[in-house]
Parts: C-alpha cells; sequence; structure tokens
C-alpha cells in the first residue's frame, strides 16, 4: 500500500469527530429554532394587540374597495415630468412600481399607469399614458380635441361622512409646466401644480397637491374627444382610498421588537400600512481589524451555518419587496426566504379588522445571539481536526506527486531506443528530492545536448559531403585515363574545388557546433538594443565601400536582455549574407522599431528574389536558394543567425521585399522585449 493511502485511511479515522459534532449541532438548532419560533409567537401577539389598539375607530381596506396606494417619502420631490427620483427607480433597468386599472389594454391601445407618494406635507401624482401621443389644448379653439386629466377629491370630514366632491381640470397648449383649474369659471388654483412632459411612446404628467386629511378618497379620468375617457374613476362611482403607511404606528412597534427583527401590518386586501424593523446593533467590525483567530472564527462560523441551512427544511418563498402582499399565500409560521435569499424565521398574527400581523427573525441573528459561544467552540473543534487531516492528506499527497513527477518525467525524457528526447522541468526545492531531481535533470541535460550534437553534426555531414567526395572520385578516376595535360589539369582543378568546399563545409560545421556549445556559459544581460545595431552598422560602412549600408531607426532606448556578443554575430551573419548577394553600390539597410510583439530588427539588401519554393527552410544546415556573387554559398551564416535567435527567444522570418522601389529580400527578427 502507498504512502498515500495509508495516510488517507489513518486521516479518515479522525472525520468521526466531526461528525458527531454536526450531529449535535443540528439537535441543537433544532432545538433553539423551536424555542425562538414560540418566543416569535408571543412576541407577535402582543405587536398585534398595539396594531389593534391603534386602529380602533379605522375602517379596513377590503379587497372589493378601490385603493390608490401612497408611498412614503424621506423629502420633497423635484418637480419637471420626470420619475427618476421617484421611490423604486432603477436607473439600469427602468424600473417603477406603477399602479394601473387592472384592466390589461388591447394590443396598441393606450393604456393608464401612476404612482402616488406623499412627504406627509404634501401628494405626489405621477400619471403616464402609453400609446398615445398628447394632443395638446389650443386656446384660440377650445373645441378642437385635446387631452386633459381631471381629479376628484372627497376628504373625511371627521364626522363619519365624505364632503362634498372637489374637481380640477388640467390641459396645457404645451409640454412643460402646468397649473389645474376648478369650478365653472375654471379658476386657476395654483396649489395643484405640475409639469407634462412627452415620453418614448406616450406621455407623462407629474402633480403636487396638498396632503389630504386621513380616509381621504382621489380618483383621477383622463380623456380625449375622438375616443373616450379612460379613467381610474368617475364622480360618480366610490372613489379609491388613499392608503399608506402610518408612521405613528411603526413607532409604536419598534419598542416591542428585538434585534434583528422586522414587522409588517397588512389589511385584509393586502395593503402594507406599517413595514418596521429593529436595528441589528452587533459591532460591525472591519476586516483589518480582526486578529487572525477571530478570522478563523468567523470562516468557521460561515462555514457551520452553511451545514446547518443544508439540513434545515425547505423554507418557503415569499415577496417583500412589494407594498401588496397576498396572505393566503404565506405560511402560518416557520422558514421563509426573502428575495435576496436571506432566511428568516417567521410568525402570523390576526389583528382588529381582519388585518394580519407578520413578525419575523433573522435566523443569522438568532445564531448569533444563541449559539455564538457553543459555535465558536464546535467551529474551533472542527477546523482544528479539519486541518490536521488536510495536512497529512495534503503532505502525503505531495511526497507522493513529488515522486511520481520525477519518475515519469525521467521515463518521458527517455524513447524506446535509449535516447535522450526531452529535458527535465526545473524545480526550486531543496530538500532529499529536489537536489535528487536536479542530479537527473543535469545528467539528462548533458546526454541530451551530447546527442543532438552527435546526431545533427552527422546527419548534416553525411548529406553535405555526398557532393564534393563525388567530384574528387570523379577526377581521380578521369585523372588516371587522361591523355592529355590540359586533361589532367582540368581534373586537378576540379578535385581541389571540391576539396576547398569539404574545407569549408567542416569548418561551418565547427562553427556551428561551438555556437551551440557556447550556450550553456553564455550570460544574459540588458543591454540597449538600438545602440549596439547603431554602431556595428558605421562599422559596417566603414569596412565595405563597395555597398551602401545604412542605419533606421533610434539611436537608444530599445533594451532588451540576452547576450550582446551574440547579437552582434547575428549582425555579422545577416550583413554578410547581404553583402554576398547585393551588387555593387547596392544598398543594404538595417532597421530598428516597435512592434505589438517587441522588436523588429530587420535587414534588408538589394538584389536577387527568393524564388518559391514551398517546404523548403532557408534556415537550415546547408540551404541556399540564390546564386549570389561567390560560388558555393553554404547557407551555414542563416542556421547561425536561427541559433542565436532561438537563444533570445526570438523568432526569424524572410521575404521578397521593396523598398524605396528596389527590389530585395528582407530578413525580419522578432525579438520580445525585456520588463523593467
Amino acid at each position: 500500500m502507498t504512502l498515500k493511502r495509508q495516510l488517507f485511511l489513518a486521516s479518515l479515522l479522525m472525520l468521526l469527530i466531526p461528525w458527531a459534532g454536526l450531529q449535535f449541532v443540528l439537535e441543537l438548532d433544532d432545538a433553539l429554532r423551536q424555542q425562538a419560533l414560540q418566543h416569535l409567537r408571543d412576541q407577535a401577539e402582543r405587536l398585534a394587540q398595539t396594531a389593534g389598539d391603534h386602529l380602533i375607530g379605522q375602517a379596513p381596506v377590503t379587497p372589493d374597495t378601490p385603493v390608490m396606494f401612497v408611498q412614503s417619502l424621506d423629502g420633497a420631490i423635484k418637480l419637471d415630468g420626470y420619475h427618476d427620483d421617484w421611490p423604486g427607480y432603477d436607473e439600469e433597468h427602468q424600473f417603477q412600481p406603477w399602479q394601473s386599472t387592472g384592466q390589461p389594454p388591447a394590443p396598441g391601445q393606450p393604456d393608464l399607469l401612476w404612482q402616488a407618494a406623499s412627504d406627509r406635507r404634501h401628494l405626489y401624482l405621477l400619471i403616464r399614458v402609453t400609446h398615445r401621443q398628447a394632443r395638446f389644448y389650443n386656446p384660440g379653439d377650445p373645441a378642437q380635441p385635446h387631452d386633459r386629466l381631471t381629479l376628484w377629491l372627497q376628504t373625511d370630514t371627521g364626522l363619519g361622512e365624505a364632503s362634498p366632491t372637489q374637481s380640477w381640470l388640467i390641459r396645457t397648449p404645451a409640454p412643460g409646466q402646468v397649473y389645474a383649474v376648478t369650478g365653472q369659471a375654471l379658476t386657476p388654483d395654483y396649489r395643484v401644480s405640475g409639469y407634462w412632459q412627452s415620453v418614448d411612446n406616450g406621455w407623462q404628467l407629474e402633480l403636487q397637491l396638498p396632503y389630504p386629511s386621513a380616509h381621504s378618497r382621489l380618483g383621477f379620468g383622463v380623456q380625449w374627444q375622438e375616443s373616450g375617457p379612460m379613467s381610474l374613476a368617475t364622480p360618480t362611482d366610490p372613489l379609491p382610498v388613499l392608503v399608506s403607511t402610518l408612521p405613528t404606528l411603526e413607532r409604536q412597534l419598534l419598542p416591542g421588537m428585538d434585534q434583528g427583527q422586522q414587522v409588517r401590518l397588512i389589511e385584509p386586501a393586502g395593503w402594507v400600512i406599517a413595514r418596521q424593523a429593529a436595528p441589528d446593533h452587533r459591532p460591525n467590525l472591519d476586516f483589518d481589524d480582526l486578529s487572525a483567530l477571530q478570522v478563523t472564527e468567523q470562516i468557521s462560523l460561515n462555514a457551520l451555518r452553511a451545514l446547518i441551512q443544508w439540513y434545515q427544511p425547505e423554507p418557503a418563498v415569499i415577496d417583500t419587496g412589494s407594498h401588496r402582499i397576498d396572505t393566503a399565500s404565506l405560511p402560518p409560521d416557520g422558514l421563509v426566504r426573502h428575495d435576496d435569499d436571506s432566511i428568516w424565521l417567521m410568525t402570523t398574527e390576526p389583528v382588529f379588522g381582519g388585518r394580519t400581523l407578520i413578525l419575523e427573525q433573522s435566523l443569522d441573528q438568532l445564531l448569533t445571539l444563541s449559539g455564538t459561544t457553543l459555535g465558536s467552540v464546535i467551529a474551533r473543534s472542527v477546523l482544528i481536526i479539519v486541518s490536521l487531516t488536510l495536512v497529512l492528506l495534503g503532505y502525503a499527497s505531495w511526497l507522493s506527486w513529488r515522486i511520481t513527477r520525477l519518475q515519469r518525467a525521467v521515463s518521458a525524457s527517455v524513447d524506446d531506443d535509449g535516447r535522450i528526447v526531452a529535458a527535465l522541468p526545473p524545480v526550486g526545492a531543496r530538500d532529499e528530492l529536489g537536489q535528487l531531481h536536479r542530479h537527473f535533470s543535469h545528467m539528462t541535460d548533458r546526454l541530451h545536448g551530447y546527442n543532438r550534437y552527435l546526431e545533427s553534426f552527422s546527419r548534416r555531414l553525411s548529406h553535405e559531403l555526398k557532393t564534393p567526395v563525388a567530384v574528387v572520385r570523379s577526377s581521380l578516376e578521369n585523372l588516371a585515363h587522361s591523355a592529355s595535360e590540359d586533361e589532367r589539369r582540368q581534373y586537378l582543378e576540379r578535385a581541389a574545388t571540391a576539396t576547398d568546399r569539404l574545407s569549408q563545409i567542416l569548418n561551418g560545421m565547427s562553427e556551428a557546433a561551438r555556437l551551440e556549445q557556447s550556450f550553456d556559459h553564455a550570460d544574459k544581460e540588458r543591454f540597449d538594443l538600438a545602440d549596439v545595431v547603431a554602431q556595428a552598422t558605421a562599422a559596417y560602412q566603414a569596412l565595405d565601400s563597395h555597398h551602401r549600408i545604412r542605419y533606421s531607426g533610434p539611436a537608444s532606448g530599445l533594451p532588451i536582455t540576452g547576450s550582446p556578443e551574440l547579437m552582434v554575430q547575428l549582425l555579422d551573419k545577416l550583413v554578410d549574407n547581404a553583402r554576398d548577394f547585393a551588387p555593387d553600390n547596392g544598398l543594404i539597410e538595417l532597421s530598428l522599431e516597435k512592434s505589438p510583439s517587441g522588436l523588429c530588427l530587420s535587414v534588408f539588401n538589394q538584389g536577387p528574389a527568393l524564388p518559391a519554393q514551398p517546404g523548403t527552410d532557408i534556415f537550415s544546415p546547408f540551404v541556399s536558394l540564390r546564386e549570389g556573387r561567390e560560388e558555393g554559398h553554404l547557407g551555414q551564416g542563416l542556421l547561425i543567425v536561427r541559433l542565436i535567435a532561438d537563444y533570445h527567444g526570438s523568432r526569424v522570418e524572410a521575404g521578397n521585399h521593396a523598398q524605396g522601389g528596389i527590389d530585395g529580400v528582407r530578413f525580419r527578427v522578432i525579438i520580445p522585449t525585456a520588463e523593467p
């Protein structure tokens, strides 16, 4: 059995302790929840009595009573005809808690929506008509069809009967500020004012009027002659009752509530007339003020809460964001989930007049008040046990993973024939396994480099030596059968030429091999590539009077990380290659510029173009596609260019290019820039 499995089996026995602790916590949570629910019922009964005493003499709002709900405001609304400062407005989604007639309009027909709000000094109305462009009042022709709004108000006299109905007419010749007129003489009443604005797909009217007395009724109607009226009510129908929250009742309910509780009082029709929440006085500690132990305790408590909620009964989902709640859909008591996914303990209690009181207790608050100490102890114990288990498992897994990784890396570095095909990845560990890994890595690197050098050397040498050896052999054979001195001299010259080519091949192979071996000992440093290229170009021009050699680019300020000596050697090979193929007085231009992927170093030479030979890599050894000024061009220089570019993490490419009307070839080296 492996070390990892042994430690895993031993660690599993320790999991029995947190399992037993979890069972105890679940039983304790159920007992605390039942006790808290009973306490919540007692509180709800007392709060229902308080609310009933306050509402004696006030008629309940039944489902068959027309209602206009008035939202409470903390401050006045700016009258401008727009709804962005009304409660419930969401700038992103343009959400508004509109009220409507309840009758869906026919497709494309006008629809009437409204809101009502109050700051206890004024009553504000926001009325919108959709699918209709407003037709404004023409003072010169009053009989011309136009849109208008009529308001009706019945105030409570305090004697159990309503006062005579007041009415106002609102019309305007153009969008902007409006005032109401009243009576047969259409006398202006500046207490009722507002703004009329055109909006997308309709028009909107924002009104302000004095706040009426309690139990008043308010209705309005929108009219236009060509299609008849569309209204919330008429003077002959019962006007909607103005229903709003009762601040006095909300203040009376607050003393009977505990921390983390909230209460709502609902009319029989579902309208919320009181909403109150007891503030949470728990200290809100900043994360920076917590110690490491406190942070650990909070994480453990959150995990404990999540486990408890996992085993709790599924809470019922209720809507808490609207001003009207369907009491028939509420459970009598138990766990409920709000729109924000918070879980509460809820109970309901009947109130005088068929009303309903809903009292809720935050489950997080309940757990904090009832089980902080016990939860902290259990959380610490579970944390210690789980931490030890994870440490043992993690340590065993880490050791097993490191040994397995070393085994796989060594196996992957050697093929079936015993050749080194890949290097071992580097490690930073300083223990015994790390030292063993580095020894294996050093050994495989040396063997891989040696095998690669031998394979490439033999392959390149065997390929390139075939032609000159065949020329020497055929020349010597023909020399033995030659009859004249001229023929013997011709065969000797051919043999000497082939021998010179053999010498060039061996020298080129030695240079490339020495370069590859020097990479293991070369040190990288940060240097300015622009300065190096500029100085090298000046030296090339001074030594070569047969070509026009120039530099295009900044004189400094382009740093990279690498070897300046190797970069100069790369430039030497590219410029030598350009001189070999450029005609007398031909242009050779070195340039350096920034590109999206780093720096672009290019060498352009006037001369013959690269022929189109697909599948040929000109940066491979012994490849030359152009006829140069010197016979026997070996193509070893571009091999060295590619090796140096690979050492710097760069890529090199070549292609035909026209510059300033001059045809030629351009070699580009894309060099990644170094981080500062």
